[in-house]
C-alpha cells in the first residue's frame, strides 16, 4: 500500500529545518526586489513595479527581523 504524500516541510528534516534563509540571502533579494521594481517601472509597468517594490519591503522587513521566525525565539525551541 502506497503511503500518503505529507507534503513539504513534513518531519523534522523538511523544509525550515535548518532555520530558513540566511540574513545575506535575504539582503540580496530585497537589493535585486528593488532593482527590478526600478527596471518595471522605468518601463512604465507600475503595477508590476509595485509588486516588486511590496517584495523588497518584505525582504527588508526580513532582514530586520521585524518579521518571520526570530532565532532564540520561543517559537523555536531555544
Amino acid at each position: 500500500m502506497a503511503r500518503r504524500w505529507a507534503g513539504w516541510g513534513a518531519g523534522p528534516s523538511g523544509a525550515g529545518a535548518a532555520g530558513g534563509p540566511g540574513r545575506i540571502f535575504l539582503g540580496l533579494m530585497a537589493v535585486f526586489s528593488a532593482a527590478v521594481a526600478a527596471a518595471l517601472w522605468r518601463e512604465g509597468r507600475g503595477a508590476a513595479a509595485g509588486v516588486a517594490l511590496l517584495a523588497a519591503a518584505y525582504f527588508g522587513l526580513r532582514v530586520a527581523g521585524v518579521i518571520g521566525r526570530r532565532r532564540g525565539g520561543d517559537d523555536d525551541g531555544t
